[in-house]
This record gives C-alpha cells, sequence and structure tokens, in this order.
C-alpha cells in the first residue's frame, strides 16, 4: 500500500514537472545549434530593447537639451552599472542554480532556488534604494564631473536609484525566467516597456521641457512595467515556476549557493566599473566634449553588446542545464558553438562600426567637436571586438559549470586591476585621448588568453562534481 502511494506521488510529480517543462525550455535534448539559435534569438531582441532603453534618454535629452544634460546623461553607464551591474550578477548567479536543478529534474530544490532569489531580490531593491540616493553626489564629485554638468547628473542618478526596486525586480524576475528555458515572455513584457519608455521621454522631455528629471523618470516607469508584467506571468505558472510570495521562505544552504555562484559576478561587475569609472574620470578631464563623444560611443558600441551578451547568457543556461542533466559531450559542443557564433558576429559588427563611425556618433550629438571624440574612440576599439566577444563568451560558460570565480578573477584584474594602471600612467606619457581608448583592447586581449587556457587546459565539464 505504501509503495502503492510512493508511486502515485512519484508519477503526479513527474507529470507536475512535465508540465513545467511544457512551459520552458529544456536545453538538454535537440539539436545543439537550433537549440542554442532558438533560444538566443528573444534574448537578442530582449537586450536590443534594452539598449533602446539606454539610448532613448540620450538621444532624447541630446536632441531636445542642452549638451550639459546630454553629458550628465550619457556619461551615467559605468557609475549606473557600478551598483546594478552588482545585483545583475547576483541574479545570474541564481539562475545557474536554478538551471542547474531543473536540468537535474529536482523540482524540491528548484522551488527553494526560485524563493531564494526572489527573496534576495526584495532585500537588494531596498540597500540598492539607500546606497544610491545617499552616495550618488559623493561618488560623482569623486569622478571630478564638471560643474556645469553636476547638478544635472545628481538629479539623474537620484531619480533613477530612487526607483532601483523596479530595476533589479526585473532582473531578478528575468533571471529566473531565462533559467527555466522561457527568454520569450521577458522580450514581450520588454518590447511594451521600451515602448512606453520613448513615448514618456518625449512627452517628459521634449514638451513639459523636464530635462534629466524626465528622462530618468521615465526609464524608473517604464521599467516597474516590465516588473510587473514578469511577476503577473511567473503567477501564471505551475510548479516550481509559479511565482508565489505567500511561499517564500529562507533557505540558507540555498542562499549560500546562491551567492557562491552570483557573488563572484557581483564584484566582478561592480568592480570592473570602478576601472571604467577611472578612465571615465581622465574623459572628463578632457572637457564636456570628450564626455559627449564618448557617451555617444557607449551608446552604439551597446548594440555590440547585444549579440555577445546574448550569446553569452544562453551558453551559461546551455551549460548549466547539460551539466545538471550529466549530458557532458553536448555541453562541450554547444559551448564550442556558441563561442564561434560570437566572435564572428561581434567581429562583423565590429568592421560596420569602424567604417560609418563618424555617422553613428552624429545620431546622438550635432557637435563636430564630440563627434571627434567619438570617432576617435570608435576607430581604436571597434577592429578588436572579437576579442570581446570571446571573453564574454568564455565568462558565460565558466559561470555555467559553476566556477565563477574564474571570470571574476580574470576580469578584475585586466579590466578593473590592469585598466588602471594603464591608464593612470599611459595618459602622463602620452596625454592624447586615443591613450584611453586604447586601454579597451589592450585588456581584451590579456583576458581572452586567459580564457582560452581554461577552456583548454582545464576539465569545466565536471566542476559541478569536483567542487
Amino acid at each position: 500500500m505504501y509503495n502503492n502511494r510512493k508511486i502515485r506521488k512519484k508519477t503526479l510529480a513527474g507529470k507536475m514537472f512535465m508540465k513545467i517543462q511544457s512551459e520552458t525550455k529544456d536545453l538538454t535534448k535537440g539539436p545543439i545549434a537550433k537549440g542554442i539559435i532558438l533560444f538566443t534569438i528573444p534574448l537578442f531582441f530582449g537586450q536590443l530593447l534594452q539598449q533602446f532603453y539606454n539610448i532613448a534618454d540620450a538621444w532624447v535629452i541630446g536632441n531636445f537639451s542642452d549638451n550639459a544634460s546630454f553629458a550628465a546623461v550619457s556619461s551615467s553607464a559605468s557609475l549606473v552599472f557600478l551598483i546594478v551591474g552588482f545585483f545583475q550578477g547576483i541574479a545570474l548567479g541564481g539562475g545557474v542554480v536554478i538551471s542547474r536543478y531543473f536540468g537535474a529534474k529536482d523540482e524540491k530544490m528548484t522551488v527553494k532556488a526560485v524563493d531564494t532569489n526572489v527573496l534576495f531580490g526584495i532585500i537588494s531593491s531596498a540597500a540598492m534604494t539607500l546606497i544610491g540616493v545617499t552616495f550618488t553626489p559623493m561618488i560623482l564629485k569623486l569622478m571630478h564631473v564638471p560643474s556645469n554638468v553636476l547638478p544635472q547628473s545628481i538629479m539623474y542618478f537620484r531619480i533613477y536609484f530612487a526607483g532601483s526596486a523596479t530595476i533589479i525586480m526585473y532582473n531578478t524576475f528575468m533571471s529566473i525566467m531565462r533559467a527555466f528555458g522561457d527568454s520569450v515572455h521577458p522580450l514581450y513584457y520588454l518590447a511594451v516597456s521600451s515602448v512606453m519608455n520613448v513615448v514618456m521621454d518625449l512627452v517628459f522631455v521634449a514638451i513639459f521641457h523636464w530635462g534629466v528629471a524626465g528622462a530618468a523618470s521615465a526609464t524608473v516607469l517604464a521599467q516597474g512595467l516590465s516588473a510587473i508584467l514578469c511577476a503577473l506571468r511567473m503567477r501564471k505558472n505551475q510548479g516550481a515556476a509559479k511565482l508565489s510570495f505567500r511561499r517564500i521562505r529562507y533557505y540558507p544552504e540555498i542562499m549560500k549557493e546562491v551567492l557562491r555562484q552570483g557573488l563572484p559576478t557581483g564584484i566582478q561587475n561592480s568592480v570592473i566599473s570602478i576601472g571604467n569609472i577611472v578612465v571615465q574620470t581622465n574623459v572628463n578631464a578632457f572637457g564636456e566634449f570628450a564626455m559627449s563623444g564618448m557617451g555617444a560611443h557607449s551608446k552604439i558600441e551597446g548594440f555590440v553588446f547585444v549579440p555577445i551578451q546574448s550569446l553569452a547568457l544562453c551558453l551559461t543556461t546551455f551549460v548549466s542545464q547539460n551539466l545538471g542533466a550529466r549530458e557532458y559531450k553536448r555541453a562541450k559542443r554547444g559551448a564550442l558553438f556558441g563561442v564561434v557564433s560570437c566572435v564572428i558576429v561581434s567581429e562583423f559588427i565590429g568592421l560596420i562600426s569602424f567604417t560609418f563611425a563618424p555617422m553613428f556618433i552624429g545620431i546622438f550629438t550635432n557637435s563636430a567637436e564630440a563627434v571627434h571624440y567619438g570617432v576617435i574612440q570608435a576607430r581604436t576599439t571597434t577592429l578588436f571586438y572579437f576579442l570581446l566577444a570571446f571573453s564574454h563568451a568564455a565568462a558565460g560558460i565558466l559561470r555555467g559549470c559553476g566556477k565563477a570565480m574564474v571570470p571574476m578573477v580574470t576580469m578584475l584584474g585586466f579590466w578593473c586591476g590592469f585598466r588602471i594602471l594603464y591608464v593612470t600612467t599611459a595618459i602622463h606619457f602620452i596625454p592624447v585621448f586615443r591613450t584611453i581608448s586604447a586601454a579597451y583592447p589592450i585588456t581584451w586581449s590579456l583576458s581572452s588568453i586567459v580564457f582560452l587556457w581554461f577552456l583548454l587546459r582545464t576539465d569545466w565539464v565536471h566542476a559541478f562534481e569536483n567542487n
């Protein structure tokens, strides 16, 4: 009798898990290339829409406000990512944990991992709001933001961080959905909120003339909409994929695992941003036109990150699910396909960016001097995008197999430590703008060498068993 109940219970659990899988995507089965491409396409368009979030503020401000306001918004990326990137890293690590348990068909642990990620997102939202609102003026002054730009920068960041819960919870929900193989619904919701963001940008800035305050408010409100839509979708799911705030509990063993996987990436993102802030500080010394030119190029470069980041995210989920299912050969073949695809696509985009740099930079600023600085940055870095792509793809693979410490140490060492050392030293000997621009291809080259060694010389496919 007991055995019959046990069999019925297992059968019911199996049916429930099959229902979850029907709402998500199991990357442990089917053709590898097709599975990666189909999973990456929604990620690609999602990242593309995210870039429209990033450029909408800059474009509207650049065309309907003054250069000081544009400089304030366009130079925001490094500081925003300093704080946001930390929590995004934790969410990515949490997604790795969920993917592994999902691939192993362990529903109980999958539920715990989902609940732990949501709880951490809620706690992080409160922390980020406090940190951002409190320390924004001090950080901007340390960055030597010009006095004519500083008031607008403070206003923009304080509004942005006051609404940081919308940004963190969207990224948390999105990471959970992607961990289950659902990259489609986040795309739908991001599309809706992107349109809302552009419309509100035009209304708040072009019509109401609220300047940077309007741009920041539009971003926060639009991100809030995407977070709500993700939450509503997850509430409709079944089993482990269902969002239930009443079900949320603190599981210390899962939180430890989430932090072990996510903390290295979070620290990496934040500390790399410190390196970029040092670079931005040196750019600021060349004046507001250099800030505008560098900011305009960063908006263009954001589109280069779309295929790179999309494939890197896909590789993390693909590798994690397949290693959880002990599909070692499949994980290696998928990793190779992902890396090669990422390198080829990014270099093609780099060639286009190099060729049409003046036209692309001119989209965001009408200043000839600002365009001049932007073109210098573009034509120093774009031909080396294949190195940037390889580093990100390799990092995605290593995070997927549980070796998040490797990309953290590598990127901190080169993209932060060495980048700071190079910029602060070289600018004294060669005090021209191109010296700063060269920091990026140099550090991408060094990280690529280390990642190549790890992928070829270490047994990363058995990393979970060896931990």
